[in-house]
């Protein structure tokens, strides 16, 4: 199973300047971070991946979005992969505004309102990746799909901070808690 870290947003730019939430609500992704996504679609390529499962955060869809076009593949969504919600930008879009712009996107079931409405403890994350890790190792094949999520989500999962479109090979069957190696180093892009 691939993970990747999504594209530079709005947020990245501001938040790495300052250090403080810019209060940008569920931010877009930047020209660099689409960017990033299609240069990831290159290394992405050669892995014969069947499917995308992304965050319904509009920066994920959007990384998502762009690999997805580059290697023709169906996009999916999961909030169990979703950011560790600490700042206004992890406050999500109502379903329905994703589905008006992603009409191609699988949904499912996922409530209007789906992202937390509180600030996550750690133990909270921790426990969506500890599920999350429980359903990749019921899921077979696991070697054709691509996991577009966030730097929080990803750290709690692997123990890795990976940088905007960074990406690792996830074995969730592994003895190592964490797991994953890493497939694209920091500032690759």
């Amino acid at each position: 199973m691939m993970m990747i870290r999504h594209g530079q947003s709005e947020f990245n730019v501001i938040y790495a300047k300052t250090r403080k939430d810019p209060g940008i609500r569920d931010p877009r992704l930047t020209d660099l971070g689409k960017e990033q996504a299609r240069k990831a679609s290159d290394h992405l390529r050669p892995l014969g991946l069947t499917r995308i499962i992304a965050s319904p955060y509009w920066r994920t869809l959007e990384t998502a979005e762009v690999i997805a076009e580059a290697l023709d593949l169906p996009i999916s969504t999961n909030p169990i992969v979703g950011e560790h919600c600490a700042f206004v930008s992890d406050l999500g879009s109502p379903v329905a505004d994703l589905r008006e712009r992603w009409p191609h996107v699988e949904f499912g079931d996922l409530a209007d309102e789906w992202w937390p409405n509180f600030v996550e403890e750690h133990h909270h994350v921790d426990s969506r990746a500890r599920a999350f890790r429980d359903w990749a190792r019921a899921v077979e094949p696991r070697h054709d799909i691509l996991v577009v999520s966030h730097w929080g989500f990803l750290r709690a999962l692997t123990g890795h901070e990976m940088p905007n479109c960074g990406m690792l090979r996830f074995d969730p069957v592994s003895g190592h808690p964490g797991g994953g190696d890493i497939v694209a180093p920091r500032d690759a892009w």
